[in-house]
C-alpha cells in the first residue's frame, strides 16, 4: 500500500486532519514525506499504531506532553507509565467525589426540605503523646476536646514547634459557637491559619527554615465529624468490629504504590517510606483532603501519627481499640504497643467514641 493523503490516513486514524497537523508540530506523528510543490503531508500505513495510540492517550485526557513521553517509551514502559497516570485520575476524581459528597450534604442541611432532624449524640475522648525509646524529642502533638480531635506531626529543627502551632490554630474551634457561615469555609478558614502558624515558626527568614508538620484533625458536630488531613498521621474507624483506615497517606512511596508502582508490601519497607509529598511547612504542598462521617453510636475512631502506624501490625491495633473500652486507657495501650514495637519514632494517639448523649463523659485530654 503507498502513502496516504491527510484525509484518508486521518479517518484511518479515528483523528481530526487539524489534529494531525497540530501532531506533527509536536513531533508525535511526523508525515512520512511532505509534498514540495502542494504541502500536502502523507503518511505511511505503518504510522496508523502510533496515531491511534495517540488517539486513544487524548480520549483518556492525558496531556499532550505526558503523550510525547508515552510515545518514546518501549511497550513495556509505555504501558507502566499509561498505568501511573490513570492511577493518579482516578485519586483526583476520588478526590473530587469527597469534594461533592461534601457539598451535597452540606448544602442538603441547609435545605428545610431535605433536613432530617436527628438527636445529637455525644463523644468520649482522650488523647496522649510519648517521644518513644529512641527520639531525644517529642514532635508530635495530640489534642481533643469536646469538638477537636487532632494529631499533628512534626519535622525538621522546628518540628515541635511545627505541630504545636498547627494544633494550636485549630483550637478555637473547640470552644464556643463555630465560627458565622458554612462547614467548609470553617474548616478552610481554619487550616489556613494553620498553615500560616507554621510559616510563622518556620517559614523564610526563620532560624528553622525548611521545617513543618503533618495535621490531621476531625471537627465534632454533634452528628457528624468533619475530617481535614494533610500528611501521613493516619485516621482509622472500629465500626461493627471492622477497622477501616479512612485517610489516605500524602508520600512518596504511597503515590508509587496507587501509581502500579510498588507494591504495599513493598512500600512498608521502602527507605523513602517516610518521604511527605504534602505538609504543613514553607514551600510544601499543602492541598488537604476533607470530608465529613456521619456518626453512629458505638463508632470509635483512632487518630494516629506514623509512630504507631508504621511499627504496630494492624491486628494488634484492631485488638486494642476493640477490647479496651475506655479511652484514656486504650491510648495508654497503643503508646505501649509502638514502645513494645522498638518505639523508633514519636507516637500521638487520640481515640474517641460516639455514644449516645447521657454517655457523654470525657475520659481526659
Amino acid at each position: 500500500m503507498g502513502l496516504l493523503t491527510i484525509g484518508a490516513f486521518a479517518r484511518a486514524a479515528r483523528l481530526s486532519p487539524k489534529a494531525l497537523r497540530l501532531y506533527d508540530e509536536l513531533g508525535l506523528v511526523t508525515p512520512a514525506r511532505v509534498d514540495p510543490v502542494s504541502g500536502y503531508r502523507l503518511y505511511a500505513p505503518a504510522q496508523l499504531e502510533q496515531a491511534r495510540l495517540v488517539a486513544w492517550l487524548r480520549r483518556l485526557g492525558m496531556p499532550l506532553n505526558r503523550i510525547q513521553r508515552v510515545c518514546a517509551l518501549e511497550p513495556g514502559e509505555a504501558a507502566r507509565e499509561i498505568r501511573a497516570f490513570w492511577a493518579q485520575v482516578e485519586a483526583d476524581t476520588a478526590a473530587r467525589r469527597d469534594l461533592a459528597s461534601l457539598l451535597i450534604d452540606h448544602l442538603s442541611r441547609k435545605d428545610p426540605a431535605m433536613s432530617v432532624a436527628t438527636e445529637p449524640l455525644g463523644i468520649r475522648y482522650a488523647a496522649l503523646s510519648d517521644k518513644g525509646l529512641v527520639r531525644e524529642n517529642n514532635q508530635d502533638t495530640a489534642y481533643a476536646g469536646s469538638r477537636l480531635l487532632a494529631v499533628a506531626d512534626g519535622y525538621g529543627s522546628a518540628g515541635a514547634p511545627a505541630s504545636a502551632a498547627a494544633v494550636d490554630a485549630l483550637k478555637r474551634l473547640d470552644t464556643g459557637d463555630l465560627p458565622a457561615g458554612g462547614l467548609l469555609d470553617v474548616l478552610e478558614d481554619a487550616v489556613e491559619q494553620a498553615k500560616q502558624a507554621v510559616d510563622g515558626v518556620a517559614g523564610p527568614g526563620t532560624a528553622h527554615e525548611g521545617a513543618g508538620t503533618t495535621l490531621t484533625a476531625m471537627l465534632w458536630t454533634g452528628s457528624q465529624l468533619a475530617l481535614v488531613h494533610i500528611g501521613d498521621s493516619r485516621v482509622y474507624l472500629l465500626r461493627d468490629g471492622e477497622l477501616f483506615q479512612i485517610t489516605h497517606d500524602h508520600t512518596m512511596v504511597q503515590t508509587m504504590v496507587d501509581e502500579g508502582r510498588l507494591t504495599a508490601e513493598e512500600a512498608a519497607s521502602h527507605p523513602q517510606r517516610a518521604l511527605l509529598v504534602r505538609g504543613l511547612g514553607q514551600g510544601a504542598d499543602a492541598t488537604h483532603d476533607m470530608r465529613l462521617h456521619d456518626a453512629r453510636p458505638k463508632d470509635r475512631y483512632l487518630l494516629c501519627s506514623d509512630g504507631l502506624s508504621a511499627v504496630a501490625r494492624i491486628e494488634e491495633i484492631q485488638r486494642v481499640l476493640s477490647e479496651v473500652g475506655d479511652p484514656e486507657r486504650a491510648v495508654r495501650e497503643l503508646i505501649a504497643l509502638a514502645n513494645g514495637s522498638g518505639g523508633p519514632d514519636n507516637v500521638s494517639c487520640v481515640v474517641a467514641d460516639i455514644v449516645e448523649p447521657e454517655q457523654a463523659l470525657t475520659s481526659g485530654s
